[in-house]
């Protein structure tokens, strides 16, 4: 079985449904995994994405903050959710689909705006987090597995636009980097968007700070797309839809692809 997965940072499932009914629409995944939803459950416009095939749906949320949904148009049931550092955030679900393949679906915390866990809070809490995915994936090795979501870091220096200017930038510390890496080691997971496109700068989010973030190009990825080695090499067709961030009331991230042959 074919299927094609896609993740994005929607930035409010309710303020912005018209961009994720344009996407299903115009670009039909079978499965379609959000973070930052900022909605409770029974508040997610589900009438819209049903209407489109998509009558599956297992999600964690709250109001105003977090979230986390994962849409599918193929039989889908909820297999975990995981309060990771104990922050008490709607950030985790996962979901399996009929063919055993489990999607965990990932917001980790963006840490804040100074990469000093002494006088910021949340930059701490974000390096907890992964600390916990990372122990999570020791205890317990993923098999047949996708995890995907915002994970709010940038690893290589070609996924950000410029490696040195950001290196004290929270996403792209060297700290951070070296979290995500022992986190990916873990659970042996294979990045699936680099292992297509090994080469070249890759951006999945751009500041709503800038006043032409198309033509001034800083970008970030921070999006991510990974399997365990037992399906890794099932997975092709990566890409980034850029156009998506130039949508009427966009998000600040764009939706990563990727389809799995399993």
């Amino acid at each position: 079985m074919a299927f094609t997965l896609a993740t994005w940072n929607i930035n409010s499932v309710r303020l912005r449904e018209g961009i994720v009914l344009k996407l299903l629409r115009e670009e039909a995944p079978d499965v379609l995994c959000l973070q930052e939803c900022k909605s409770p459950v029974d508040k997610i416009p589900t009438e819209g994405f049903a209407a489109l095939g998509y009558h599956h749906m297992v999600a964690s949320g709250q109001k105003g903050y977090n979230g986390v949904a994962i849409l599918s148009k193929l039989p889908m049931k909820e297999v975990g959710r995981q309060d990771y550092a104990s922050l008490g955030h709607a950030r985790h679900i996962a979901g399996q689909l009929e063919n055993g393949v489990t999607i965990q679906n990932f917001y980790v915390p963006a840490g804040g705006d100074v990469a000093d866990r002494e006088v910021n809070e949340k930059f701490g809490q974000k390096l907890d987090y992964l600390t916990e995915m990372r122990d999570a994936f020791h205890a317990e090795t993923p098999q047949k597995s996708i995890l995907v979501g915002d994970l709010n870091i940038a690893p290589r220096e070609d996924d950000v636009w410029d490696h040195k200017k950001l290196l004290k930038v929270v996403s792209h510390t060297p700290i951070e980097v070296e979290h995500l890496a022992e986190t990916q080691d873990a659970g042996g997971w294979v990045d699936v968007t680099r292992a297509d496109l090994p080469e070249g700068q890759l951006y999945s989010w751009w500041s709503y700070r800038a006043r032409d973030w198309d033509a001034a190009d800083k970008g970030r990825r921070l999006d991510h797309v990974w399997a365990t080695p037992d399906i890794a090499n099932a997975a092709h067709g990566s890409r980034i839809l850029r156009a998506a961030r130039g949508w009427e009331k966009p998000s600040d991230h764009a939706p990563v692809f990727a389809t799995f042959d399993l």
